[in-house]
């Protein structure tokens, strides 16, 4: 990172990305932007999500109803990891309780083709709503973020969800080139999207892989982290950068190289085990999302358990261990706030 990017900050999130130490422990939640909040359904009533994701206004309003309920460190904006895709014409639709379905899945060396490289005019919509958010948001920071490679071809390549993703794993071994090509032209669209994101005003970003997981360390290392890295390139000299996998305790060193500054830690793996095995790394999570529905006193007390846990780390962010779940009362996220922020202030 350039040394414009170490300058001090007074954002407590910006000051705990880059390992210094903060005013208190910053805290926001992966998901927060909507789900739960009944103003999001409001906001959201009459449109898909693909539609939401490309109306400005719509957009600054969903990312900024968190930040205004729970008063979190950071905002995530509000999009998907399939926008980028969509927005280059790939034929990819948000189905409701299923998720991102493809109409013609991508298995041969004439499908990468069909992956041309995105052009900031395909997304000026990105750009305009985090226009509106710069003026709403404050000091308070804005995390950008895109889907990683292997996530975003495990659906290009299934068609769709995928609970063994066998058709990717079979292209990786049978059709090595095919899935490089992919991968990497996948690579070019998240980096684009992130760098994009940050030119509009973004102060850091994440990479979300939500299925990398489902990978022996040997294939990540093989497959997948050589893309991982190359999306994440892009903003390197820019804003700080996180990288989150679910299911990825046993590829927590791997994923470290492809140079994000802050590892996400879902909530399989206790902090302070992360933090002994990334002893040079920021660490951020990782209450399950599941505790949040116990009572307050449960809540409380595991919320405690994280932020003891996280002691021993580099620098320490507050998160869940995956994303808000849909039915979470937004009353108990506050608690969490409240409670991070009152125990860790320095």
């Amino acid at each position: 990172m350039s040394n414009a990017a170490a300058v001090p900050s007074a954002s407590p999130f910006l000051a705990a990305c880059r390992g210094e130490a903060p005013s208190h422990t910053p805290v926001w939640f992966m998901r927060q932007a909507g789900r739960s909040l009944p103003e999001y359904k409001k906001a959201r009533a009459g449109t898909t999500m693909l539609e939401a994701c490309s109306t400005p206004e719509l957009v600054a309003e969903i990312t900024m109803q968190p930040v205004r309920r729970y008063g979190v460190d950071a905002a995530i904006f509000f999009s998907d990891i399939v926008v980028p895709i969509a927005a280059i014409g790939v034929d990819v639709q948000i189905v409701p309780g299923t998720g991102p379905v493809v109409a013609e899945p991508f298995r041969t060396e004439a499908d990468v083709k069909r992956l041309r490289n995105l052009d900031p005019c395909d997304v000026t919509y990105i750009t305009e709503a985090i226009g509106l958010l710069g003026k709403e948001l404050g000091d308070t920071p804005l995390i950008g973020f895109a889907g990683a490679p292997f996530t975003l071809a495990s659906y290009l390549i299934e068609g769709g969800p995928s609970r063994d993703h066998a058709k990717t794993k079979a292209l990786m071994k049978s059709r090595p080139e095919v899935w490089h090509g992919i991968a990497s032209r996948l690579a070019a669209i998240c980096g684009e999207f992130l760098r994009i994101q940050v030119e509009a005003g973004a102060k850091a970003v994440q990479l979300f892989d939500s299925w990398a997981g489902a990978l022996s360390e040997a294939d990540y290392r093989r497959f997948v982290l050589p893309h991982s890295t190359a999306a994440l390139a892009g903003v390197a000299q820019s804003v700080p950068r996180i990288h989150f996998g679910v299911g990825t305790g046993h590829l927590l060193e791997a994923m470290t190289e492809t140079g994000a500054e802050v590892s996400g830690i879902d909530f399989r793996i206790p902090l302070d085990q992360a933090a002994k095995r990334l002893p040079d790394k920021v660490l951020q999570g990782n209450l399950d999302p599941a505790v949040v529905f116990a009572d307050d006193a449960a809540l409380l007390a595991e919320t405690d358990a994280v932020l003891e846990a996280a002691k021993g780390a580099k620098g320490h962010i507050f998160n869940l261990g995956h994303g808000v779940l849909p039915d979470t009362d937004p009353a108990k996220l506050k608690l969490v706030v409240d409670r991070v922020h009152e125990a860790t202030a320095r």
